[in-house]
């Protein structure tokens, strides 16, 4: 029980840092909350700027695949053995829960699609990877961003188990379908617009 809790405490503070809100607080003096979505996630920093855009969408990955890995040394310490992969998908789950309900920001966050790439991206490479195929083509079909997003994470907790990577266990395929929903539950405004065709899409210009 106590490698749990500090698996899931120590990954929900990593995913929990606000690296959009941050960089656009930093170089624009600026409250990313206050223009376009009010998410603080990628998409909605690259309207500021793409470069910081850019390096939010790296910084929220990279600080998935650091809880993972936290995950892996803190099990490795505590316990005999190698650490079981539910073990690391527990880091994965709570660092996209802290990305999306950060304490730093009253709970209000981001909608948790880098966080997530980059925990699983160790977990299940073979799934991430095929998921990022969905996501670019759904998205150049389409033009949505977030219909691609939509698609690709709905698509990974069934490649994951398709694929069988590791030897994933049922309870972290249900750790990774947690995640995965959490993430699209973030997406239902997102939803709603594309069902309503108000969706914004790639290089369509507004007044």
């Amino acid at each position: 029980m106590r490698l749990l809790l500090l698996t899931a405490a120590s990954s929900y503070l990593l995913g929990s840092i606000p690296f959009g809100y941050l960089l656009v607080r930093i170089f624009r003096g600026e409250d990313v909350r206050q223009s376009g979505s009010g998410n603080i996630g990628a998409t909605n920093v690259s309207r500021k700027s793409p470069v910081l855009g850019v390096l939010t969408l790296l910084l929220d990955a990279l600080k998935g695949t650091a809880a993972v890995i936290l995950s892996y040394v803190v099990a490795d310490h505590m316990v005999a053995g190698p650490p079981a992969l539910e073990q690391l998908a527990l880091g994965a789950l709570f660092a996209v829960i802290g990305h999306v309900f950060p304490v730093w920001l009253k709970f209000h966050g981001g909608k948790g699609v880098a966080t997530g790439l980059g925990a699983f991206v160790l977990i299940a490479p073979k799934a991430v990877l095929i998921a990022v195929v969905i996501f670019i083509a759904v998205t150049a079909m389409s033009r949505y961003v977030s219909l691609g997003s939509i698609a690709a994470v709905a698509s990974l907790p069934l490649l994951a188990w398709l694929i069988g990577q590791f030897y994933l266990s049922g309870a972290g395929l249900a750790l990774i379908s947690l995640a995965c929903l959490l993430i699209l539950v973030q997406h239902r405004t997102n939803m709603r617009r594309l069902l309503g065709g108000t969706e914004n899409q790639i290089g369509a210009k507004h007044a």
